[in-house]
């Protein structure tokens, strides 16, 4: 069926398969532990959840995973919006803050337990 020639490269074809994969196993050796990420420098200072429509870039730079530029980014946000004439309350949701250059879905996700919006009444509509 297979002559001795065909044999010897197909062995030397798997042994050379091998060796790659063995070298690439010893060279992409990465360990993941299960350990919790430590907590950020300055989450100790949160007292509770945080409102970003009143909160100053300290407080929200306290949050981690945020830090300083990006809670500055949204207290100019915030602070843009209301001189436009937007209200007091710019983030009505967590996601309104996905509109903060810098902070997309991921980011807003992972800051929401540390975070509080406030309750949002509509009014009332008449059916007639």
């Amino acid at each position: 069926m297979w002559t001795t020639r065909q044999r010897r490269a197909l062995l030397v074809l798997l042994a050379i398969f091998w060796l790659v994969l063995a070298a690439r196993w010893a060279g992409n050796r990465v360990f993941l532990s299960d350990a919790p990420e430590p907590p950020a420098p300055r989450a100790s200072e949160l007292a509770d959840r945080l409102d970003p429509n009143t909160a100053d870039w300290q407080a929200l730079a306290a949050i981690p995973m945020l830090g300083e530029k990006k809670a500055q980014a949204i207290v100019a946000y915030r602070d843009k919006s209301i001189a436009a004439g937007r209200g007091p309350i710019v983030f009505r949701t967590l996601f309104d803050l996905t509109s903060v250059k810098g902070i997309g879905f991921s980011t807003a996700a992972n800051i929401e337990p540390y975070l509080i919006f406030p309750a949002t009444t509509r009014p009332a509509t008449r059916h007639s």
